[in-house]
């Protein structure tokens, strides 16, 4: 049973503006919700892939290294902090390993953030001050470092180094796309030579595997029609949080919010519906949406999609140009978004 809407019963992404002071974007820099409780000893190495339980005992024993107090002796040493890469396709446990990095060194010693959040930040809060406010932790932590944005690469590179050279120990996660395995590795040959030096800092740890979800990536799904939209709105809107906007409307707004308070952006939303959506043909715009779709994913905020869907979302020459893997994760993961809002909004929305 469908009843209209009033303005009272939903939200709208575009009438919010968050204020991102520095301390809320450093605060913000942790493990994203689905890996609150991530632990090396939930971490379950496949045996017969033995790079796993290798890749666990290192990062266990980085873990023990960066919480255990120096002697004298170690300190006047002057060893070079730890970094780490972890490489390898999806569902093998690199994000997981991470966040346990994290958990173990303690959320006020250690910043969590995928590479895109590291640029914002600096674009943020400018260079000096980024390296100022990153220099107090102890670990870095560095979600999916892309290397398809050759500007990009060398700021990150550059504030890494400013960092190591502060004693901040790193570690960071591939992005390998399964199709691309053994490609898009952390190799000097893969940098400019402004960041040779940092490339030669990091131990490469190799996790072999298959993806321990055995899941089916949802990248097509038609849209909802506006009647459905409407009838599953209706029956959670007086229970939850819910936003609804017409998204070019979204697409605008970004234009307006610098990517750094996306985040902010979505405090305390329960369900994301976008109505209308189309295909995206101008680049920024695509990009712009792609660090949505990541902090809904970081946030697990479900999204119910209308007109288009996620069908053509992105134009052939985006799925094979050079941010084809933004593209590709932003589809996986928000066909996975809307595939758990048609769940939740389902079942009430038959018992009406």
């Amino acid at each position: 049973m469908t009843s209209h809407l009033t303005d009272t019963a939903v939200h709208h992404l575009t009438t919010r503006t968050p204020h991102t002071p520095p301390d809320r974007l450093i605060r913000d820099l942790t493990p994203p919700r689905h890996f609150a409780t991530a632990s090396f000893d939930t971490y379950k190495p496949d045996p017969h892939h033995p790079s796993q339980h290798h890749a666990l005992t290192t990062l266990s024993h980085t873990a023990t290294q960066l919480t255990t107090k120096k002697t004298l002796r170690q300190r006047l040493a002057r060893t070079p902090p730890p970094a780490l890469y972890l490489d390898g396709g999806f569902g093998v446990g690199k994000t997981h390993l991470l966040a346990a990095l994290a958990h173990h060194v303690g959320p006020h010693a250690t910043a969590f953030g995928t590479f895109v959040e590291y640029t914002n930040l600096v674009g943020a809060l400018g260079f000096a001050n980024t390296v100022t406010q990153l220099a107090t932790k102890t670990l870095i932590c560095i979600d999916e470092f892309e290397l398809d944005d050759p500007g990009d690469t060398v700021l990150m590179s550059r504030l890494l180094r400013e960092l190591a050279d502060h004693g901040v120990a790193l570690a960071a996660t591939s992005n390998t796309l399964p199709e691309s395995l053994g490609e898009g590795r952390f190799a000097a040959e893969d940098f400019m030579r402004e960041i040779q030096a940092l490339a030669n800092r990091f131990t490469v740890v190799r996790i072999d595997g298959h993806d321990y979800r055995n899941r089916a990536t949802v990248t097509t799904l038609p849209g909802l029609t506006p009647e459905d939209l409407t009838a599953r709105i209706t029956a959670h809107a007086p229970t939850q949080v819910i936003t609804h906007d017409q998204f070019t409307d979204v697409l605008d707004h970004l234009t307006r919010v610098h990517p750094s308070a996306y985040g902010a952006l979505l405090d305390g939303i329960d369900l994301v519906v976008l109505d209308n959506v189309h295909t995206l043909t101008d680049q920024a715009a695509a990009l712009r949406f792609v660090v949505l779709v990541d902090r809904l994913y970081d946030h697990d905020i479900p999204v119910l999609l209308g007109g288009h869907g996620l069908t053509d979302l992105f134009t052939p020459t985006m799925l094979t140009g050079g941010y084809r893997k933004k593209y590709f994760r932003a589809l996986s993961r928000l066909g996975s978004l809307a595939h758990t809002a048609l769940e939740r909004t389902s079942t009430n929305h038959t018992n009406e």
